[in-house]
């Protein structure tokens, strides 16, 4: 989100914002789906449970980084947000992702960037990555001058529209506020198939890795970035080239819920907490060696 003018402070010194329209943000302190369409795809017979990564290209790897917006939006500054940008970056170039950042998008250039990226041919690809960093609410997500639904974003890569991606992962990673509600934690213990042509459904072979749960805020440091793409940044540098994609989100949901607590100026948010969502359609184990 935009900060307000009573969380300059947070700025200044480094502190905790949420990724939200402002005026939601004011609010909280004073207090059609597409038909199932399937398309035909081959099984990896080397591994059935295991994406196959065996191609001349990992993939590409598409980062939107929305810092600045127009005033008519009454949206602020993302400080932080180019250290997100640039820690994806290079870990997903060290992957060997061929990474193109776009920076300050409007809605119709996000459109038009995806469907373009969509529409070329991936057949030579193992995969697909997008990384969303902007501020959002429940659904959306801000372009510099509007908000725009993040499945409209996403299906242009559904299998029906894009046929060199299917039964391939297609990842989108999701920095942004999806809602006003605030956590403030709780305290507790310590504690082989054949050869023929399959039919697959055309949303399979998607995941979606939210920064937040459904309706909640999204937390971001102005300095070191925000909290959720700094935790995923760290484990896939630990664990990326040995560990399962899904068990990596975990412990990256572990490292948010129990590393993070807000520290803000404006009153009512300071010592919050955030949990990742991870929404998963993928058919087999993704992992990012070959």
């Amino acid at each position: 989100m935009a900060e307000t003018k009573d969380s300059k402070e947070d700025i200044k010194s480094g502190g905790d914002v949420v990724d939200a329209n402002p005026v939601i943000l004011k609010e909280t302190i004073q207090q059609p789906q597409d038909e199932d369409m399937q398309v035909d795809a081959k099984p990896d017979h080397a591994h059935p449970y295991r994406y196959n990564m065996n191609y001349p290209s990992i993939g590409q790897c598409i980062i939107i980084n929305n810092k600045n917006f127009d005033k008519k939006t009454e949206m602020n500054i993302r400080n932080g947000t180019d250290v997100d940008a640039e820690n994806l970056s290079k870990y997903f170039k060290m992957q060997g992702y061929k990474v193109k950042v776009f920076k300050d998008q409007t809605c119709r250039q996000m459109e038009q960037c995806l469907q373009s990226i969509a529409q070329e041919d991936h057949s030579k690809e193992a995969s697909f990555v997008c990384a969303l960093l902007s501020h959002g609410d429940e659904g959306v997500v801000y372009g510099t001058d509007d908000f725009i639904e993040i499945k409209k974003l996403t299906s242009f890569f559904k299998g029906v529209r894009c046929k060199t991606l299917v039964g391939k992962p297609k990842l989108f990673f999701i920095q942004a506020c999806r809602g006003t509600e605030l956590d403030g934690g709780i305290e507790a213990d310590s504690i082989g198939s054949d050869s023929s042509p399959q039919k697959i459904p055309v949303e399979a072979d998607f995941l979606y890795a939210y920064s937040t749960a459904p309706g909640y805020y999204s937390w971001r440091n102005s300095v070191t970035g925000s909290w959720f793409i700094q935790s995923l940044c760290d484990m896939l540098s630990k664990y990326g080239r040995e560990v399962e994609l899904m068990q990596i989100l975990t412990r990256v949901n572990h490292k948010v819920a129990l590393e993070f607590e807000s520290a803000s100026y404006i009153a009512g948010f300071n010592e919050k907490k955030q949990i990742p969502c991870i929404v998963s359609m993928l058919t087999k184990e993704m992992y990012f060696s070959r």
